[in-house]
C-alpha cells in the first residue's frame, strides 16, 4: 500500500538531507509505528506519503514514494485526499470550520459524498470518538485534547485507505488516547485499513503496531522489524522496556501484563526496600514537609544515560534551596505532608469541601480558594481551593476538558472567578498589569510558539529583556544554558518542538517569576528531551520556584511531581503525594507502578538505585534475578 524505495528528501538552504536511503514497504491493512529520536525526519517520511514533501513544504525528494499505486511526486495532496488521511502535530492547523460537526463533514463535502452517506458518518464518527456532546461546540472552545480528537475524527469520516498520523496521542488523557487507538486498531483489523504512525509516547502505542520502523539517527538507514525486535536496539523505547532491560528478560516486554508476569523475582528483590525509597516519591522530599526546598534527583535516566543532575540551568536569582518553607502541619493519615483530599462542595455526598487556606503568606506562591470560572454557560471551574509553596511541584491531571488549562489561565490573570479568589504573590492576576504580574507568574502554554513572535533568537530575548525589565542579555545567557549551540540569527519556526519549549521557557524566567506554569510541557518531546526538561524543572524547584504542570504524561508526574492533583468536570477528586494518588489510580498510574504493584515504585530510575543499595547482590553487568 505505501512503498519507499532509496528515498531522500533535502530542504532549500539545508547542508544535508533530511532523511537519506528510505526503503520501506507498508502491506495494506498493517499498522507501522515510526519512531526515532527528535530531528531524524519522522515528519518528512509521512509528509512524503500525503504528498506535503515536497509539494508543500519545498525541497527536492530524490527516489520514489508510491500510495495505492500512486506515485507522490506526480500526484499532488489534493489528488491523493481520497485515498490518504493525514493529522499532523498541530490539530488548529487542520481545521477550516468553526463547529465540530461541520469540521468532520468539511472532508467529506470536498469529495462530493452524497449527503445521507455523510450523515450517517458524522454520527458514527461521533460516536467513536466520544464527540457527541461536543457537536455543536465551537473548536475554538475545546480543549488541546478535544481538538486533537476532532482533528483524527475529520479524516477519519471519508473512509481514506491509509491513515499518516504524526503524534496523535500527545494531547489526550489516558483514557482518551486507549479509546482512539481501540479505534485505530479496529479500523485496521476489521477494514484493512493501512497505518503509518509517529509517536513518541511508545507506553501508549508500542502494542498495537504491527512493525516498527527505526530512524536511529539523522542520515543512518532505517531498520524495520516487529516490535520487540526493534526495541532491543532501540535508542528510544518506554518503561517497560527500559525495566525488562534493567531486568534482563528476555525477549523484552512490551505490555505492563506480559511484564507482571516476569516480575516476580524483581519484587521480592525489592520487597525490603519499597517504602525506603518509594515513599518519598520520585521528586524527593516534599518541600512542605521541613522547609527543605531541594529536589533530590533521582539517577540517570532509564532511556539515555543521562544524570538528571548534571544539567546545566542558568541560576535565575530565586531563593536558594536552603530557604525556610514551614510545615503546614497535617493529618498522620497522608504522612504528615499537610495534604488532605480536596472537597468539591457540588458532591456532599462524596466529599467535603476543603478548608479556605485565609489570607495569603509570604511562605505561599499561590492561593486558590473556592474558586468557579465560567466559559458562557459553561461552569468550567468549581469551588477549587489549592495552595502552592516555594519549591514545590504540583501536576494537574484529569481527562480532557476537565478544567487544567483554565486552573493555569487563572491562575496568570486570563480569565477572571466567576466565585473566590486567587492570589499570586500577594495579587489577584485578573486585577494585576501585565508588566507587574509577568515578575511573579509565568505561563508557557501548550504551543509554545504561541508565545514566539519575533522572526530571529536574538528578537526573541531582546524583547523578553524590555518587557521583563531585565538587564540586556538576560534571556540571551538562560538560552545559551538551555539551548547550547543555538545561534541568535535562528528563526524560532526553524527549532524542534524541545527548542521551542526551551526557549519560550527562557523567555518566561527573563522575569524570574516565583511561580511557573506548564501546560502539556511534553508534547512532542522524546524521552531524551524531556529527560533533560526534568533535570531543568528540577534545579528550578532547588532554587526556589513553584512549578505547576498541567499534563496528560503519567510518567513525567511520577517522576517530577512532589504532589498530584486530578481534576474531574472542573472539581478536584484528588489532592495528595504523588506516590499515595497515583497508585490509587489505575487510568493515571505509571507503567513500573502497574508492573510492581502492591509496592509503590513510580520509575525504573527508583528500581535501579534500590538494586544498588548496599547489601543488595548485584552483578556488574546488571541485575541477577
Amino acid at each position: 500500500m505505501i512503498r519507499f524505495e532509496d528515498v531522500s528528501v533535502t530542504y532549500d538552504g539545508a547542508p544535508a538531507p533530511s532523511v537519506q536511503g528510505i526503503e520501506l514497504t507498508v502491506p495494506e491493512g498493517e499498522l507501522v509505528l515510526l519512531v526515532g529520536p527528535s530531528g531524524v525526519g519522522k515528519s518528512t517520511v509521512l509528509g512524503a506519503v500525503s504528498g506535503l514533501v515536497p509539494h508543500f513544504t519545498g525541497g527536492t525528494l530524490r527516489g520514489r514514494v508510491t500510495v495505492a499505486g500512486r506515485d507522490t511526486r506526480t500526484h499532488k495532496p489534493r489528488e491523493l485526499a481520497d485515498v490518504v488521511g493525514t493529522v499532523g502535530q498541530d490539530p488548529l492547523s487542520h481545521f477550516v470550520t468553526d463547529t465540530v460537526e461541520d469540521e468532520l463533514a468539511y472532508g467529506m463535502e470536498s469529495l462530493g459524498l452524497a449527503p445521507d452517506v455523510m450523515r450517517r458518518r458524522v454520527e458514527e464518527t461521533l460516536d467513536l470518538l466520544g464527540l457527541t456532546d461536543l457537536r455543536d461546540r465551537p473548536i475554538a472552545t475545546l480543549s488541546g485534547g478535544q481538538q486533537q480528537r476532532v482533528a483524527i475524527g475529520s479524516v477519519l469520516t471519508p473512509h481514506p485507505r491509509v491513515l499518516v498520523l504524526d503524534e496523535p496521542t500527545s494531547a489526550l488523557d489516558p483514557a482518551a488516547a486507549e479509546e482512539v487507538l481501540a479505534v485505530l486498531q479496529r479500523l485496521v483489523h476489521d477494514l484493512g485499513t493501512t497505518v503509518l504512525m509517529a509517536e513518541h509516547r511508545l507506553e501508549r502505542v508500542i502494542q498495537y503496531a504491527d512493525q516498527v520502523a527505526l530512524l536511529p539517527a539523522p542520515g543512518v538507514p532505517l531498520v524495520l522489524g516487529t516490535p520487540s525486535e526493534v526495541m532491543a536496539v532501540s535508542p528510544v523505547y518506554p518503561p517497560v522496556v527500559a525495566l525488562g532491560r534493567l531486568a534482563e528478560w528476555s525477549p523484552l516486554p512490551l505490555t505492563v501484563r506480559d511484564a507482571r508476569r516476569r516480575a516476580g523475582a524483581l519484587r521480592e528483590r525489592l520487597e525490603g526496600a519499597a517504602y525506603e525509597v518509594a515513599d518519598t516519591g520520585a521528586a524527593g522530599t516534599d518541600p512542605r514537609v521541613a522547609g527543605d526546598t531541594s529536589a533530590t534527583a533521582t539517577g540517570p535516566d532509564p532511556t539515555t544515560g543521562a544524570d538528571p543532575a548534571t544539567a546545566s540551568v542558568p541560576t535565575t536569582g530565586a531563593a536558594p534551596a536552603t530557604a525556610s518553607v514551614p510545615t503546614t502541619g497535617g493529618d498522620p493519615a497522608t504522612g504528615g505532608r499537610g495534604v488532605t483530599p480536596a472537597v468539591p462542595a457540588r458532591r456532599p455526598r462524596l466529599f467535603r469541601r476543603r478548608p479556605s487556606t485565609g489570607t495569603p503568606t509570604p511562605n505561599q506562591a499561590a492561593v486558590i480558594d473556592g474558586l468557579s470560572v465560567r466559559r458562557g454557560r459553561t461552569e468550567v471551574l468549581r469551588q477549587v481551593t489549592l495552595t502552592v509553596v516555594p519549591g514545590e511541584t504540583v501536576a494537574l491531571m484529569g481527562r480532557n476538558g476537565a478544567g487544567k488549562s483554565t486552573l493555569l489561565s487563572a491562575l496568570v490573570g486570563l480569565v477572571p472567578p466567576a466565585a473566590g479568589s486567587v492570589r499570586v504573590g500577594g495579587v489577584e492576576p485578573h486585577r494585576t498589569a501585565p508588566r507587574d504580574l509577568i515578575r511573579r507568574v509565568g505561563l508557557v502554554p501548550q504551543e509554545p510558539r504561541d508565545l514566539l513572535y519575533a522572526d530571529t533568537v536574538a528578537a526573541e530575548c531582546a524583547a523578553a529583556d524590555g518587557d521583563a525589565g531585565a538587564e540586556p542579555g538576560t534571556c540571551r545567557a538562560l538560552v545559551s544554558g538551555l539551548l547550547p549551540g543555538i545561534g541568535d540569527a535562528t528563526h524560532p519556526r526553524d527549532l524542534s518542538e524541545g527548542q521551542r519549549l526551551a526557549l519560550a521557557l527562557a523567555v518566561v524566567l527573563t522575569a524570574r517569576p516565583p511561580l511557573l506554569l506548564l501546560d502539556e510541557p511534553t508534547r512532542g518531546l522524546d524521552y531524551a528531551a524531556k529527560s533533560r526538561l526534568v533535570a531543568i524543572l528540577r534545579k528550578l524547584a532547588a532554587e526556589g520556584h513553584a512549578i505547576v504542570l498541567a499534563t496528560h504524561d503519567v510518567e513525567l508526574a511520577a517522576e517530577l511531581s512532589h504532589r498530584v492533583v486530578i481534576l474531574a468536570d472542573g472539581e478536584p477528586v484528588a489532592d495528595g503525594p504523588t506516590a499515595e494518588v497515583v497508585v490509587a489510580s489505575p487510568s493515571f498510574a505509571p507503567q513500573v507502578t502497574k508492573i510492581l504493584a502492591p509496592q509503590k515504585w513510580l520509575t525504573v530510575a527508583q528500581v535501579r538505585e534500590a538494586l544498588r543499595a548496599p547489601g543488595r547482590e548485584e552483578r556488574q553487568e546488571g541485575v541477577d534475578l
